[in-house]
This record gives C-alpha cells, sequence and structure tokens, in this order.
C-alpha cells in the first residue's frame, strides 16, 4: 500500500480557480441571504439565481438553510426546504415540483472514495422527485434518487433509491408501505 502525503493531497486544488472564487462570493452571499426576513422568499429566490440556481416560481427557502453551491441547486415550482436544511451541493441536487424538505434535513451530494488512499472527492448527484417529502432530520445520501410522491420519514437516512409513492423510513431506511392519496389513481 503506498502511504499518503497529507502535505501533497492538501496542496491539490480540489476546485478549479474560478469555482474557488465564486465560493469566496457566495461567503458573502450567504450572509445577505440569512438577513432577508423569513417573509421575503422573492429576495432569497433572486439571490441564488444570481448565483446560478435554477429556482421555480413560489419556492419558499427559510433564511437558516445552508446551501454550499447554489450554481449546484435545481428546485421546481411550489418547492420548499426548511429551517436549518442543509444542502450540500458539491454535486448537482435537483428537487422537482411542489417538493417539500422539510427542516434539519441534510442533503448530501459529496463524498469520497475510501478505497483509494487520497481518498478522493466524488461529487454524485442528487433527486428529489416531484411531489415528495423529505421529512425533518432526514439525511438523503450521495446517488439518491427519490421518486415522485415518495416520503421520507423523520430522521430516516436514505443510501439507495427510494421507489415512487414509497414511505421509507429508519436507519437505513426500509420500506414501510405506498403512500396513498386521496383522488390519486
Amino acid at each position: 500500500m503506498d502511504d499518503l502525503s497529507i502535505e501533497e493531497n492538501r496542496k491539490a486544488q480540489k476546485y478549479p480557480l474560478h469555482i474557488q472564487a465564486l465560493r469566496v462570493a457566495w461567503a458573502f452571499g450567504l450572509l445577505f441571504f440569512r438577513m432577508v426576513p423569513r417573509p421575503f422568499n422573492a429576495v432569497r429566490r433572486a439571490l441564488l439565481r444570481c448565483f446560478g440556481a435554477k429556482v421555480g416560481g413560489h419556492v419558499n427557502i427559510a433564511n437558516t438553510a445552508t446551501i454550499f453551491f447554489p450554481w449546484n441547486l435545481e428546485i421546481g415550482d411550489w418547492s420548499s426546504i426548511g429551517d436549518r436544511a442543509q444542502i450540500y451541493n458539491l454535486g448537482k441536487i435537483i428537487i422537482g415540483g411542489q417538493a417539500t424538505v422539510s427542516q434539519g434535513t441534510h442533503l448530501c451530494a459529496g463524498t469520497h472514495d475510501f478505497s483509494d488512499p487520497a481518498t478522493p472527492l466524488q461529487k454524485p448527484p442528487i433527486r428529489v422527485c416531484s411531489q415528495s417529502w423529505i421529512c425533518a432530520d432526514a439525511f438523503i445520501g450521495p446517488g439518491v434518487t427519490v421518486g415522485e410522491g415518495a416520503v421520507v420519514g423523520a430522521r430516516a437516512v436514505v443510501m439507495k433509491d427510494v421507489g415512487p409513492w414509497a414511505v421509507v423510513a429508519g436507519n437505513p431506511a426500509r420500506f414501510i408501505k405506498m403512500r396513498e392519496i386521496k383522488g390519486r389513481e
């Protein structure tokens, strides 16, 4: 097994210069994002768009949510991201329309290849499909797709795809039942 040089690893450039510059600019943008009072969602949407996010209409994002890289976020119409949600979008995170990402939720689109001694960064995308609900304090891991209309229970840990209209819960998340919606066939 090759020895890993921590010094060389830390000196390695993980992001191109333009992304590093965007990260610095967003650090200041995030301060402004946090200062925008709760009812002014349109201002937060506009700020995210200025930093490259694709944000639909009527989207509500709490000012206490943390979005790491706005340029890697897409969120559809009438969706919401709750208080203290962590949108760790090193890779692309796509949230469909009419989806809810509840308070304290952590969407983690970044990991490392632990089979390589240098543990290189990986950025598998996350997709939360339309009409899905990620309940409070749930964790959605890298590369996961939460299907249309699915519900991820509170504090669930999801490391595998969730099928459409499924309800999952637990750690690790397990299938509980299919979601029944009145009037849906």
